[in-house]
């Protein structure tokens, strides 16, 4: 059976909008094995894991397991464990850390500010390299073991910052890695690859080559930035920020008239008194994403739960195939909007491997326009 990453680039599925979301990342230093759902399958305590992933649900912080690369032979005489906390929000990035005897201390935490990127001056600031994550879990797919530990392996070699990681979504991109503090992913990553996300990292920028996108947004929002980036030729990671993320609404059937052979009773609207309302075009029917701000809920923008699916992973087709407008913000007081569509196109293909076949599921930018005054606006294809 293929894998799930050879299927996936054989398609050339796009990468852009697949980033894992979350606003904070909480990594707990675990040493050994990890099954499947590492946070009740390893030798953390289970249910230490299963509160952990209580306690931050709706937070925007997500938890995972690390560990150093290398062999991992069945240990439980780990007396110490390694904590970090990142926020990657666009100018308010940070990396706290500490070291533990007992991870049941992470339970004390305040998960919503620290999704609100609020540390409270916890722990200690990390000022290393950049944190480096490469997933190689194998035990919940054998993609990202078979090409991630030989790419976390080379890094290490390298002098890399780099930890093994449990989870970071996208088993298909195999290998994946995620760059701390500013929180792009990339895929399909090769040492050299990797070696220039690092590089970007430390200057402050990012590597627009394979990026899948900041976890800090949901996924339409990954690939407008990203699109945006693409073309300005940007990649200074905190100059763009997402304003909001507004639904589309598909349109509606239009009304269908009364026949003559009808006889419409005496409330309904005649064309000369009261002639039915004309359907609104996606456009001009905008509603909230579950992550836009609004008046009533002032919370963080992109309020996405730390889950292992996000339901963009999804292919929807036809009418009901959700879009969105994605409004962004240029440090230099420049502004953008862009348009995007999830569409469902390309040969079917495996999630993870052993997933049955899907069309993937892509955040197709449609349209770039600038909305201040700028030169004249700008339209992509899709």
């Amino acid at each position: 059976m293929s894998l799930c990453a050879t299927a996936s680039r054989e398609a050339a599925e796009p990468l852009a909008g697949t980033a894992a979301t979350a606003r904070t990342w909480l990594l707990v230093e675990q040493t050994g094995p990890w099954g499947a759902k590492a946070l009740t399958a390893s030798h953390l305590d289970p249910a230490l894991g299963r509160a952990l992933e209580a306690a931050t649900k709706g937070t925007g912080v997500r938890v995972a397991l690390i560990r150093r690369p290398g062999r991992h032979a069945d240990r439980h005489d780990a007396t110490r464990h390694r904590l970090f906390l990142a926020h990657t929000t666009p100018g308010r990035s940070w990396i706290r850390t500490t070291t533990v005897a007992d991870p049941q201390t992470a339970l004390g935490l305040d998960f919503a500010a620290l999704g609100a990127g609020e540390h409270g001056d916890l722990w200690e600031p990390y000022t290393g390299e950049p944190l480096v994550l490469v997933c190689t879990n194998g035990k919940r797919d054998r993609c990202c073991a078979l090409l991630g530990r030989p790419l976390a392996a080379d890094l290490a070699a390298a002098g890399t910052e780099v930890w093994e990681v449990t989870h970071i979504g996208g088993h298909r991109f195999a290998p994946t890695l995620f760059v701390l503090p500013y929180g792009y992913a990339y895929g399909r990553t090769s040492p050299s690859l990797a070696a220039d996300a690092v590089a970007a990292a430390r200057s402050g920028r990012i590597a627009l080559d394979h990026c899948r996108g900041r976890s800090t947004w949901d996924r339409p929002a990954q690939a407008a930035d990203l699109a945006v980036r693409e073309l300005l030729g940007e990649d200074r990671a905190d100059v763009l920020d997402v304003v909001h993320t507004d639904r589309l609404l598909p349109q509606p059937p239009s009304p269908q008239a009364p026949t003559r052979s009808q006889d419409p009773s005496p409330q309904a609207p005649t064309r000369s008194q009261d002639p039915p309302p004309q359907a609104p075009t996606r456009p001009q029917a905008p509603a909230p994403s579950p992550g836009s701000r609004s008046p009533q809920a002032p919370k963080p923008p992109h309020d996405t739960a730390s889950r292992d699916t996000a339901p963009h992973d999804t292919a929807v087709t036809g009418e009901e195939a959700p879009a969105w407008t994605v409004t962004l913000a240029h440090s230099d007081g420049r502004a953008w909007r862009v348009t995007v569509e999830q569409r469902a196109e390309g040969a079917p293909a495996p999630a993870s491997c052993g997933a049955p076949l899907d069309p993937p599921a892509r955040m197709a930018v449609t349209a770039v326009t600038a909305v201040t005054a700028t030169p004249d606006s700008t339209a992509l294809s899709g």
